[in-house]
């Protein structure tokens, strides 16, 4: 099962862990997993080099650790929670479809 863990303060998202392969399919074969990775890659994108931030993005194995930079100004701030929550939004639609694949939970 692949597990998003969004990391909150208060109504603030910071970041997200995601980590482990969905079990939907064979890697290589697995759209689960493939929406994910995709999804996670584009936020990653759009936050770093669309917006021109500098969060923290760590991979290793199967595990991926996003954190948002501090002391963003009040656009930069905007920006990120919504493309935070757009991912949040789209990984938990995954979920209903794939429970038994997709993990979405959030954590203080």
């Amino acid at each position: 099962m692949t597990t998003v863990r969004f990391r909150m303060d208060g109504s603030r998202i910071t970041g997200f862990d995601a980590q482990g392969h969905s079990g939907y399919a064979q890697e290589g074969e697995d759209i689960v997993c493939a929406g994910v990775t995709s999804a996670v890659r584009l936020t990653e994108c759009i936050v770093n080099d669309v917006l021109g931030l500098a969060a923290s993005v760590k991979v290793r194995d199967a595990h991926i650790a996003f954190r948002l930079p501090g002391g963003l100004d009040e656009e930069a701030e905007r920006a990120c929670q919504a493309v935070l929550a757009g991912l949040m939004v789209h990984l938990t639609s995954l979920h209903e479809e794939y429970p038994d694949f997709v993990e979405v939970l959030e954590e203080e």
